[in-house]
C-alpha cells in the first residue's frame, strides 16, 4: 500500500489525514525499521506492507467507533505500538496508555513518542492483569483468544465504555461475556485492501462492574478458561 492508496482507503473509513500526521507516520516507519535491526519488533519491514498491515489495519477501528467522541484509550499488549501509537497520531485528542510486559518494546516506543513530539501518551511496563486504572476505550490487537482478552481488558474498561478486539476472525466467548457483565454491540468483518486477508473487529460494551475477582492470574485463566 503506497501513501496515496493509504490516504484513499482512510477516506473510505471517514479518516482525513493531514501533512503533519503523514510525516509522523513516515518517521515512525523509519524508526521501526532502524530499531528492528537489533530489536525484534516486527516481521514486517517492507514499507508498503507496514502501511497496510500495521498503519491502516490499526486505524480500521474507525469502522466501529468514532474516537473523536472519547477522552481515554488503553492499548493492551501494544508491542511495537499497534494500534495505540498509530491511533494517537491520527486522534491527538485522546489520552493514550500503552501497556506491554516487555520493557525493551516500551523503550522503543518512548523514542518514537519523543521524536514525534506526541503529548498525552504514556507507556507502562506491566501485565494487563495487574493494572487497575479504567478507560473509556480499551483495545487489543493481540493473538490471544477472545475469552482470555476479555478477562484482561474488561476490568480496565469503564462502565458503559467499550473494549474493541481486533481479530483475524470472529470468535465467541459467551461465558466470559456473561461473567464480566458485557455484551457484543457490533461485529464487523471485512477484507484488508490489496491482500484481501480476513479481519474482524468486535465491539464490546461493559454494562456494569462484577463482584467477582477479575482478571485472574494468567496461569489460572489458561488452566480454567471461561
Amino acid at each position: 500500500m503506497n501513501q496515496n492508496k493509504f490516504i484513499e482507503e482512510l477516506k473510505k473509513i471517514n479518516i482525513s489525514i493531514n501533512e503533519l500526521q503523514l510525516k509522523q507516520l513516515e518517521r515512525y516507519y523509519e524508526l521501526l525499521v532502524e530499531y528492528n535491526k537489533f530489536m525484534n519488533l516486527t516481521g514486517i519491514t517492507i514499507k508498503e506492507e507496514v502501511y497496510l498491515k500495521h498503519f491502516y489495519d490499526s486505524l480500521t477501528i474507525a469502522k466501529v467507533i468514532d474516537l473523536n467522541q472519547y477522552d481515554t484509550l488503553c492499548d493492551v499488549g501494544t508491542g511495537a505500538g499497534f494500534p495505540g501509537l498509530v491511533i494517537k497520531i491520527i486522534y491527538p485528542n485522546l489520552k493514550i496508555t500503552l501497556l506491554d510486559s516487555l520493557n525493551k518494546r516500551l523503550n522503543f516506543l518512548n523514542i518514537v513518542i519523543k521524536e514525534l513530539n506526541l503529548k498525552d501518551i504514556e507507556t507502562i511496563h506491566i501485565r494487563a492483569e495487574e493494572y487497575k486504572k479504567q478507560f473509556d476505550i480499551v483495545v487489543a490487537r493481540a493473538v490471544a483468544p477472545l475469552n482470555i482478552l476479555l478477562e484482561y481488558c474488561i476490568p480496565i474498561t469503564k462502565v458503559n465504555g467499550y473494549f474493541i478486539a481486533m481479530k483475524g476472525k470472529n470468535e465467541e466467548a459467551k461465558n466470559a461475556l456473561k461473567e464480566l457483565n458485557s455484551e457484543i454491540i457490533e461485529t464487523n468483518s471485512f477484507l484488508l485492501p490489496i491482500e484481501q486477508s480476513n479481519r474482524t473487529i468486535i465491539k464490546i460494551k461493559k454494562i456494569k462492574e462484577t463482584n467477582k475477582k477479575f482478571p485472574r492470574k494468567y496461569s489460572e485463566i489458561k488452566k480454567n478458561p471461561l
